[in-house]
């Protein structure tokens, strides 16, 4: 991806280095174990329907192999997990200066992109956007929806409206996960993001209220959706960054195989071994790669309604 030199965004706040309580939220509960886009769901990827951008909705948590973990995934979206203050820390500090900090430029790059296209997309639907920030954390940190440690992984918190990622994720995701390059990492963005959109669309409200009616599994297959749509919406980021001829050769591919490797099946099969159809709550890596495909192909958000769609 051809990020260096780029504008970054102002939406970044740094906390790294500056610690944080762990006394509840995602902490210690997520019984150990590595998770790609955000354990616990992060803010998942879902879809919505309804006015506005055709659907556009979004989730919070990135991607968890709940039935191997052994906790809800869903429980994220509401807060429920958190039995802390559910505040956030407000220990930051400015970004470094562009070319101290590769990964962080390319994080702030990234985030000014998604905000652009996203911008430009409600803009044509008669809506305003209002970017959601994202946090760079080391080890904890204290969010809206509870506490939070590297081990959560990366995910969207919809209560503070905030994106948050450990950049050490980046490693786990390249050495652990088998999903090497830079536009892998944007894609890891992209997604959350794509998440928020679903938040300010109401995607993610309607599916919470809709899960406290439901089985874990019909929850699970409902969440499975929205994460699909959130893969969806990355894919048309990346339209949108073909567009202004950000992309080199390799980059959808290193995208199509970040979606392969954090699959449900995928990651069920390697953690334990078989997979579990009914506790999926991202997606297989079938379906999270033709959903990504289909947003990158289209970069139209109506295209993206999962919510609607017969077959997902």
């Amino acid at each position: 991806m051809k990020w260096r030199g780029r504008e970054r965004s102002s939406n970044v706040e740094d906390r790294r280095g500056a610690g944080g309580g762990l006394g509840g939220g995602f902490g210690g509960g997520f019984g150990g174990g590595s998770n790609p886009f955000g354990r616990s769901g992060g803010v998942r990827i879902p879809m919505g329907r309804g006015g506005g951008l055709g659907g556009i909705g979004m989730l919070v948590l990135l991607f968890i192999v709940a039935s191997a973990l052994g906790f809800n995934p869903m429980s994220l979206l509401d807060g429920s997990m958190s039995t802390g203050s559910g505040t956030t820390s407000s220990a930051s500090r400015p970004l470094p200066e562009a070319g101290q900090d590769e990964l962080a430029d390319f994080v702030g790059v990234v985030v000014k992109e998604t905000e652009d296209l996203w911008t430009e997309k409600f803009s044509e639907a008669g809506q305003q956007y209002t970017p959601p920030r994202v946090v760079l954390f080391s080890g904890r940190t204290d969010t809206g929806c509870g506490a939070a440690s590297a081990e959560t992984g990366p995910f969207y918190c919809p209560n503070d409206q905030k994106v948050y990622i450990d950049l050490s994720f980046y490693d786990q995701l390249r050495q652990q996960f088998g999903a090497p390059g830079d536009f892998a990492q944007a894609y890891v963005l992209a997604h959350e993001v794509g998440h928020h959109v679903q938040n300010l669309t109401g995607v993610l409200g309607e599916f919470n209220q809709a899960r406290q009616r439901m089985s874990q599994e019909e929850a699970n297959a409902y969440s499975v959706r929205v994460e699909l749509q959130a893969d969806c919406y990355a894919g048309i980021w990346a339209a949108g960054a073909g567009q202004e001829n950000l992309l080199e050769s390799g980059d959808v591919e290193e995208a199509l195989n970040a979606a392969e490797q954090i699959g449900d099946d995928t990651l069920q099969k390697r953690m334990q071994g078989f997979a579990v159809p009914k506790t999926f709550n991202h997606g297989t890596s079938e379906q999270r790669q033709r959903w990504f495909a289909r947003g990158y192909e289209s970069g139209n958000p109506a295209d993206c309604d999962t919510m609607s769609a017969n077959q997902v």
